[in-house]
């Protein structure tokens, strides 16, 4: 009984805090609404893309559990196409202040915005003309005042009974973080083959792949002509490893498939040297070069195929198996 009164606690104790953690976010798509940190918040963005137009970096800073924050914020930033990184105010007091160049942006994360650890950072890029975007919630603290651009955030609630951890304060800047991301995004017009090229590895990645990159070429590619008869057709089937053969015009433009199945409901038929586009199926499931494996898996699901034959303005130049796709690692 006592163990799952502990229990009873916990949870409620874990719904008290997503739920004071919301609340602090319904107070910061709140305060967007307002001139004051939505202005801001444009002109942050804006200044971060004339940063990477020209080469430069988002250089991300912060001290303890706000630091955490910024190296979040780089990573994400870096995976979608803003060159960012994370330099620790403590590093920097002892020579790494020389990464930052002309060309860099300065992103300050202090909920207090007096964190002295960020003072070397704030100075330097005063002296320099590095442009410093400061993320805090004080809007009259050292930081702010020497900011170009002040995100001020709201006062939250700490989901913490003591109101000393920083919780909702770090929940806060993390999702201002991502905003800003999602908005540089949006703003370059960042698509999913970009997306990819940063993500190469993984399921991710694979998801993100192209089938004109596994997808199989030139002599792999089971093909017979629309004049072919029924035994070429089924010898270049049983030649290659596809369980079909792609039926083609005289100028390589795909007109038919002809299968396993066709094969077995043809054998009504006395005549192997019957040409084969009366007995292939016509016009097949198709998808062109730049389809992802994610897309083309769900077309092969939703039609229950194993073969997708690839199509370049209507003229064959591919094929790919399921196994293909899955030996990559979509699913």
């Amino acid at each position: 009984m006592e163990m799952r009164k502990i229990a009873e606690s916990a949870a409620f104790s874990a719904i008290r805090t997503v739920r004071v953690e919301q609340e602090a976010l319904a107070t910061l798509a709140a305060a967007l609404l307002e001139p004051g940190l939505r202005d801001a918040f444009v002109e942050a963005t804006d200044t971060i893309h004339a940063v990477h137009a020209t080469r430069g970096r988002l250089i991300v800073t912060g001290m303890g559990k706000s630091g955490i924050i910024g190296r979040k914020i780089a990573a994400t930033m870096t995976s979608t196409g803003t060159p960012s990184m994370f330099l620790h105010p403590g590093e920097a007091s002892h020579g790494d202040l020389g990464m930052i160049t002309p060309n860099d942006a300065v992103l300050a994360i202090t909920w207090s915005g007096e964190t002295a650890e960020l003072g070397d950072i704030i100075a330097y890029c005063r002296r320099f003309g590095v442009k410093l975007i400061v993320v805090t919630s004080c809007s009259g603290s050292t930081a702010a005042r020497a900011a170009d651009i002040c995100l001020t955030l709201p006062k939250v609630r700490e989901a913490c009974p003591n109101q000393l951890a920083p919780t909702s304060s770090t929940t806060v800047q993390a999702v201002l973080g991502d905003a800003l991301a999602v908005a540089l995004i949006e703003e370059r017009g960042f698509s999913r083959s970009d997306f990819q090229i940063f993500h190469p590895g993984g399921r991710l990645g694979a998801q993100l792949t192209t089938v004109e990159l596994i997808m199989a070429t030139s002599d792999q590619i089971p093909i017979v002509s629309t004049n072919a008869s029924l035994m070429e057709a089924t010898i270049e089937m049983s030649r290659k490893r596809y369980g079909c053969t792609a039926v083609v015009d005289s100028e390589r433009r795909l007109v038919g498939v002809f299968t396993d199945g066709d094969l077995r409901r043809s054998f009504a038929s006395n005549h192997l040297d019957e040409n084969v586009d009366a007995h292939m199926t016509p016009t097949p499931l198709t998808v062109g070069p730049k389809t992802l494996l994610s897309d083309a898996l769900r077309i092969m699901n939703e039609n229950a195929v194993s073969v997708l034959f690839i199509c370049d303005d209507q003229a064959l130049v591919g094929v790919v198996h399921l196994h293909d796709i899955l030996r990559v690692g979509t699913s």
